[in-house]
């Protein structure tokens, strides 16, 4: 596929259901999930739940790879409209993992002849070609935040270049941020849907409006919502998932500023529940 790359793949670097982090080469700053829930860039945060991303082996495909965000839980999307002025190549975006999207989320990691980096390829339809995921902005440094997907004819430069850093992982859950009194964020809304899941108990599906971000507060209102007794609500769990076919991801940071309907379920799992990236 390309000269600087060898034939093996790099899937090796991402475990199934296991978070990483993806560090650019060129500027050392790592792939970001933006609060808008829709928008990727390059952020030196490297604690924050927005750079960690899960990994989504493809039914089981050895070469393919989705990446879903563990701060919104949505997808890693390589789209057909072009990248902001300034950039190379093609959009970047999060979007809800939904059958007709399935091809624009695949990537393929290819690895690099020199060192343990790995390129981040999907196919275009246009033309038939390739193209990899890649930073901005070596020239135009204000645009050294701007993640977009390159043609192929481009792959010699360490913009194209990621290192995969595996996030360490826990069954502890994390400690769900206080809420802040913020006036734009109380002026956003949206639906909420949510139903009881897993082995502990099941309850019919509820939908309310949610005003603001804040998970803290979103929690609240859930078991108020759901007039459940006897919640130990210190071990309940609220679970995200973005489209049809997303993976449910505990959702442990505040809301985007998306007025997108959320769909929730929640549980309260015992031993062996699901991994959280531990920054602690």
């Amino acid at each position: 596929m390309a000269s600087a790359a060898s034939a093996s793949t790099g899937m090796v670097y991402f475990r199934d259901g296991y978070p990483v982090r993806l560090r650019n080469i060129a500027h050392g700053t790592y792939l970001h999930a933006d609060k808008d829930g829709r928008g990727v860039s390059l952020s030196s945060r490297r604690s924050s739940m927005k750079v960690a991303w899960y990994a989504h082996h493809y039914h089981g495909d050895e070469y393919n790879v989705l990446l879903h965000s563990v701060a919104y839980g949505r997808y890693l999307y390589a789209t057909e409209a072009s990248a902001p002025l300034g950039c190379i190549g093609f959009r970047v975006e999060q979007r809800n993992y939904d059958e007709l999207d399935d091809e624009a989320i695949r990537w393929e990691p290819v690895m690099c002849r020199s060192g343990h980096k790995i390129m981040l390829s999907r196919h275009i339809e246009e033309g038939d070609r390739y193209g990899f995921l890649r930073g901005n902005g070596r020239h135009r440094t204000w645009n050294n935040s701007v993640v977009s997907v390159d043609d192929v004819k481009n792959i010699s430069t360490d913009m194209v270049q990621w290192v995969v850093e595996r996030v360490r992982s826990s069954e502890r859950i994390p400690r769900l941020p206080r809420p802040r009194f913020h006036l734009s964020d109380l002026l956003l809304s949206r639906v909420v849907m949510c139903t009881g899941d897993g082995q502990v108990f099941r309850a019919n599906a509820v939908s309310f409006t949610f005003r603001g971000r804040s998970v803290y507060r979103l929690k609240n209102e859930l078991v108020r919502q759901l007039g459940i007794p006897g919640i130990a609500y210190d071990n309940l769990v609220m679970y995200v998932r973005a489209g049809t076919h997303g993976r449910n991801i505990p959702l442990v940071v505040n809301l985007s500023r998306s007025r997108q309907t959320i769909v929730i379920t929640f549980d309260m799992p015992a031993n062996g529940g699901p991994r959280h990236p531990d920054f602690s």
